[in-house]
């Protein structure tokens, strides 16, 4: 597999395609690309080596066009606040950057290739079952109407509604109020059973603090989106929907699929600020969970609290997720 290496000599850096020579642990490299990474040429670089990258084209565009997009946002005056440092606000200037220049078919196609993988890992994540889909397995159930052999049959109705919500989403634009969030998890398991408000209390097991009580999560709700609306100007759009996603999950208002209701909303907020969405894959569930449970203990006696202090673990996981995730499905 060929990619590209970056040598650095003082404070000027060097671009060499290398590739790593299989079953002996060992690379070389195949040629010298220059200090400009705007100046690489994917295509001439096809046409000179096609064997030695004709299964690394997508590894090396991502390559160019993240660092290029990087570089770029060094010439902006960034400073750093409290919620992201200057690398991965730089970071989030590349991404946003290069996302308002994708053509609008295809921004469709990568979003359409995005939303499988999301739908995929979204309600993995929420799932205690063992015989979880794949994106292969979800896109033939969307696209082809084809339904897998051996599958819950709720996971199937999970899949076919989420991606009817992303579509209402997407196409009706609707304001984020209490009827929208009220509305989301009754659609993902519609036809087999309705979803409302949480009537018991519940705690978080083996940790020293809990959920909103049952009676208050209505009202706490709506406390977190007034706090929303406030905040939408004084809060980075990143931060702002991670800072709400952690909240609401504390709320835990409803009886289920808090967890995928949750991360459906965080997009949504993204998507209504101009921003990309992200994933969470469901092989970072442990860290995931770690550093939502971090950032909830701020929480214990004030929903609204940000201290960050609890708060920066969770903001970089999610900054990295939302990079990751970036750069994976927005490259054509």
């Amino acid at each position: 597999m060929a990619y590209i290496c970056t040598k650095t000599k003082g404070n000027k850096k060097y671009y060499y395609l290398r590739k790593s020579i299989k079953g002996k642990g060992k690379c070389k490299d195949i040629c010298y690309l220059g200090r400009d990474i705007s100046k690489i040429n994917l295509k001439e670089l096809e046409n000179k080596f096609p064997n030695e990258i004709k299964d690394s084209k997508k590894i090396l565009k991502r390559f160019i066009e993240s660092n290029f997009y990087f570089e770029q946002s060094r010439k902006n005056k960034i400073k750093e606040n409290r919620f992201f440092s200057k690398k991965q606000l730089m970071e989030i200037e590349a991404i946003l950057t290069h996302f308002r220049k994708l053509k609008s078919k295809t921004k469709k196609e990568t979003q359409e290739k995005f939303k499988i993988e999301f739908i995929t890992e979204n309600i993995s994540l929420g799932s205690v079952e063992n015989n979880l889909f794949n994106t292969k397995e979800t896109e033939k159930i969307l696209k082809q109407g084809i339904i897998p052999k051996n599958k819950s049959i709720i996971q199937i109705y999970k899949i076919i509604n989420t991606n009817k919500i992303l579509e209402f989403l997407e196409q009706e634009k609707p304001i984020l109020n209490l009827k929208l969030i009220e509305k989301i998890p009754k659609i993902i398991l519609r036809e087999i059973f309705e979803i409302g408000y949480r009537k018991q209390n519940k705690k978080i097991p083996k940790k020293p603090f809990g959920f909103s009580k049952a009676e208050n999560t209505k009202s706490d709700l709506k406390k977190l989106l007034s706090w929303h609306h406030k905040n939408k100007t004084k809060i980075p759009p990143l931060a702002l929907a991670i800072l709400f996603h952690n909240k609401f999950q504390k709320i835990h208002p409803f009886a289920g699929l808090n967890g995928e209701t949750g991360r459906i909303l965080l997009n949504y907020q993204l998507f209504e600020l101009g921003y990309p969405p992200l994933i969470i894959p469901n092989k970072s569930k442990k860290e995931y969970y770690k550093v939502m449970d971090k950032a909830y203990r701020c929480l214990k006696n004030d929903l609204l609290n940000t201290d960050m202090k609890y708060y920066k673990p969770l903001i970089d996981f999610m900054h990295k997720q939302f990079a990751k995730t970036y750069w994976d499905n927005f490259i054509s």
